[in-house]
């Protein structure tokens, strides 16, 4: 395999760190050209991703066109909202043949659009798009932790070529041809991880944390098939596994930001002292735009971005759920 990986934050780094032992060649893309400079030197990511060893055989470099040459897969782990304008910057460099796989978790602001349908838009693919997703921390990936992960593409075969390239030890991939389901999971499990922090920095128990999880699948589920994804996607490592994961791991970001507005912190505050990205964030206002547009109700994503608007307190947004219309499961 030879892979380009575009993005260096945590969640690309590590990636380079386990597929870097499958790959003719790997190049890790970095924005920064100081960190890019670090890391060539040091071979750790000490702004996203310290005290783990990027391999000398991962050559880390800070031009596009450097990283793409030769490559035969090109997976983009850079956050949503700089993916059409970085893509854009990649097209003169792609070349047909290339498999295009997007790890980005999140939805483009003001188009609404799933990152798979950005590179579509910007770049001749020609049914070569597929999408990585799953319930992963970087760290424990970058750990050699047991991981397992779906790749979905509506090319069976593309899918199937980047399950044998990236499946290992610590890494396994299973196919799935349902993209749509998968990255409005990505997505949207991210708002829901906020109302789980949320609950967290309330003080309020386990309960409601377990009933936004069930409730926010839900929530998922009916946008997701109202776009034309798979019901059966979401009870799946994209869906339910990945939404687990954010709401109750401490190494959520998401769930940071939820639990640090629970405790009283004003938005501005939390995400000027993060240097990671927390895509739950961004999201909102798209997805309460998508559910306006499929006429869905989602009352939790609704609180949330009502949260993030700063229109609610978060005890408020609690006190408007649980004061809904009764009505059966």
């Amino acid at each position: 395999m030879k892979l380009a990986i575009i993005g260096g934050g945590s969640w690309g780094t590590a990636l380079a760190i386990v597929l870097a032992p499958r790959s003719e060649f790997l190049r890790l893309w970095v924005y920064e050209p100081d960190l890019a400079e670090r890391m060539a030197r040091s071979r750790q990511n000490d702004a996203f991703l310290p005290g783990f060893t990027v391999p000398d055989s991962v050559e880390i470099v800070h031009e596009l066109a450097a990283a793409l040459e030769g490559a035969d897969i090109v997976l983009g782990v850079m956050p949503s909202h700089h993916a059409r304008t970085i893509y854009s910057a990649m097209l003169p460099h792609l070349a047909p043949s290339m498999i295009l796989v997007s790890a980005t978790k999140g939805l483009e602001q003001g188009s609404m659009l799933r990152m798979s349908q950005v590179i579509e838009q910007v770049t001749p693919t020609a049914g070569r798009v597929a999408v990585l997703s799953g319930p992963t921390f970087a760290r424990e990936v970058a750990a050699g932790n047991p991981t397992a992960v779906v790749i979905a593409s509506s090319n069976p075969d593309v899918a199937r070529c980047v399950q044998e390239a990236f499946s290992g030890p610590s890494l396994r991939l299973y196919t799935n041809q349902d993209p749509t389901g998968v990255e409005v999971g990505a997505a949207l499990k991210n708002v829901i991880a906020i109302g789980a922090g949320i609950c967290a920095g309330l003080g309020l128990g386990h309960n409601p944390t377990a009933a936004l999880i069930t409730r926010g699948l839900a929530e998922i589920t009916r946008l997701a098939i109202a776009m034309g994804g798979q019901a059966k996607t979401l009870s799946g490592l994209a869906g339910m596994g990945d939404l687990v994961l954010t709401c109750t791991g401490d190494l959520s970001r998401n769930q940071y930001v939820g639990k640090e507005l629970g405790r009283g912190r004003k938005l501005s505050e939390i995400l000027g002292s993060m240097r990671m990205v927390a895509e739950g964030v961004e999201t909102c206002g798209a997805a309460v735009a998508l559910g306006a547009k499929f006429g869905m109700d989602l009352p939790i994503i609704q609180q949330m971005d009502a949260v993030m608007a700063d229109k609610k307190t978060p005890q408020d947004a609690v006190r408007e759920l649980m004061d809904r219309a009764l009505k059966g499961e």
